[in-house]
């Protein structure tokens, strides 16, 4: 099937890309070429996309979609979720359990903002799926199941701070342009900002913030794994599907 994010030409551009760096009978240099430009497509998409819909408000709708995160490990997916959502400019909420048996987060924001969360969320799931099942519990821990919950959220806490510093910095960049009514790049993005915060607080007006706690002591682990993790132009980012996403 078809979606809406298939359909962007720039988007299936950064897809065919990314899916020419995964694959292993492309070169490695031309797969590094490939990750490099698509990485700076998605940088710039978020931006782009922003200054074109200035004063077309059909072009770049604010939406909301569901996320359905399976089992396993379905928490860490939705703290991978939201992280991610709020990066790029979105507003994200964990509904609880969903039918699947997994959890359901619901994600408010610009739809090319929505449509960047969820390549971003299937690419850093799977690698971070993939490195915990390369980890080797250390001797002695009490409880395997923490350290690993730990381990995740050391990944999600340090890989989302570098997405949030690439955010600024082509925000940074982009204070200098022009949208396509004129405004500065700096008003519009402001602008976004505060109209999702608007869209997210019709939508769930009662929902309150909640501090997540953790055991376990694989965490430092998982930090040292989210400062390798690929995020523009480093070893792996993918699409393929490490989870399902329903909407």
């Amino acid at each position: 099937m078809t979606t809406q994010a298939d359909a962007n030409p720039k988007l299936a551009t950064i897809r065919a890309l990314l899916a020419k760096a995964e694959d292993p009978a492309t070169p490695e240099a031309e797969a590094e070429l490939a990750r490099t430009r698509a990485m700076e497509m998605v940088a710039k998409y978020g931006v782009d996309e922003a200054l074109l819909s200035d004063g077309q408000p059909s072009r770049d709708e604010i939406t909301d979609k569901s996320f359905d995160l399976p089992n396993p490990w379905s928490m860490s997916r939705v703290r991978l979720m939201c992280f991610i959502a709020k990066a790029v400019g979105c507003q994200a909420v964990h509904m609880g359990p969903s039918a699947n048996g997994g959890r359901r987060v619901h994600v408010v924001g610009y739809e090319s903002d929505v449509q960047r969360a969820e390549i971003l969320y299937t690419s850093l799931l799977l690698q971070m799926l993939n490195g915990l099942n390369r980890q080797t519990v250390p001797y002695g821990v009490r409880s395997a199941k923490a350290w690993r919950n730990s381990w995740q959220l050391g990944f999600i806490v340090r890989v989302t701070e570098r997405l949030e510093a690439i955010e600024k910095a082509a925000r940074a960049a982009a204070s200098a342009e022009t949208s396509a009514t004129g405004r500065s790049g700096e008003l519009v993005l402001a602008d976004r900002d505060a109209m999702v915060r608007a869209a997210y607080r019709k939508a769930h007006p009662n929902v309150r913030k909640q501090r997540g706690s953790f055991s376990g002591t694989g965490y430092g682990d998982g930090v040292a794994a989210g400062n390798r993790a690929d995020i523009g132009g480093a070893r792996r980012i993918g699409v393929r599907s490490a989870g399902s996403l329903v909407a």
